[in-house]
């Protein structure tokens, strides 16, 4: 198992992550970021293309990723379409 790099912050900075596609990607990625907002909370952030800031603390949470069962589904370039299936998550 080795180590990869990934991109940050619109392309202009780089960590080091393990391999795993679980720690850089989905929900696993999603719990890292929320235990870094809270560890770092009273640092302030710039907002709507650097003219505002507030605490990180203050934002909110994110919210859950809405379940896409029964939603129709383009398929082939745009010429048919078919239902989703729930696949058993979220």
């Amino acid at each position: 198992m080795g180590k990869i790099k990934i991109r940050t912050g619109r392309g202009t900075g780089t960590i080091e992550v393990d391999d795993d596609p679980k720690k850089w990607s989905g929900d696993e990625f999603r719990k890292i970021q929320e235990a870094r907002k809270k560890a770092a909370a009273n640092r302030m952030v710039h907002t709507g293309r650097g003219t505002g800031s507030r605490k990180l603390g203050d934002m909110p949470e994110p919210k859950a990723r809405p379940s896409t069962e029964g939603m129709t589904r383009v398929t082939g370039r745009g010429t048919g379409s078919r239902k989703s299936k729930n696949k058993g998550t979220s």
